[in-house]
């Protein structure tokens, strides 16, 4: 049986963004350094998601974990000053996120996000919080369609069979804080847009993002 969270839907909700991956995919030939430092139009990558969030109606505390693998990234942070930078020891996704929203103390709905994900917008974070206060499940993961991806280019490490659809993790995921060294039921959220299914994982994502920035065609 689901247990009902006690969530009151008009509070904002607090957003935990995971950048401390080496991005290993990414960096090859004369690129070097830290992927949410890799600019995209000028702009470091990991701030289009913190801008995001900053806009978002939904969010309200922004906290940004990282690791011993980008110690550049968190010294930028660390002048943001509506950001708090937590540092993780470098146990990996699962494990550095745990550490990150028992650090930040959140013990209620958070909005865990990667910060490769430059086309999401405030509007696109709202719609998923604003489904997942109508659902019951503890969790919402959003996926989206196997065939979004191929026709992006991009070549997901990880596919699921949903009822005879192939999805795929997008990396933004809502989990309840209090629950979150517990397996938690999740709903699956599938969105076939391009904001949530081109995440930069290698360097000709990070073209196509730029091209889409600009209103050119992908």
């Amino acid at each position: 049986m689901q247990r009902a969270r006690a969530w009151t839907v008009t509070r904002e909700m607090d957003a935990v963004v995971m950048a401390g991956g080496v991005g290993s995919r990414f960096f090859t030939g004369d690129w070097t350094g830290e992927k949410p430092m890799v600019k995209l139009r000028g702009r470091p990558l990991i701030m289009y998601m913190i801008d995001t969030l900053r806009r978002s109606r939904s969010i309200g505390s922004i906290f940004v974990v990282t690791s011993p693998s980008v110690p550049q990234t968190q010294k930028y942070l660390e002048t943001q000053e509506d950001v708090d930078v937590i540092p993780a020891p470098g146990l990996g996704y699962v494990g550095d996120m745990v550490h990150g929203i028992k650090a930040a103390g959140i013990r209620e709905p958070v909005l865990v996000v990667m910060s490769d994900l430059p086309l999401v917008t405030p509007e696109m974070i709202d719609r998923i919080v604003s489904i997942y206060n109508k659902r019951c499940e503890p969790a919402l993961s959003v996926h989206t369609p196997l065939s979004v991806c191929t026709e992006l280019g991009q070549h997901p490490t990880a596919v699921f069979n949903r009822n005879d659809e192939l999805i795929v993790p997008c990396g933004v995921n809502i989990l309840d804080g209090g629950l979150i060294e517990e397996e938690q039921p999740d709903y699956n959220l599938i969105l076939p847009d391009i904001e949530v299914a081109l995440n930069v994982n290698t360097v000709q994502d990070l073209k196509r993002c730029e091209r889409i920035l600009l209103g050119q065609s992908v």
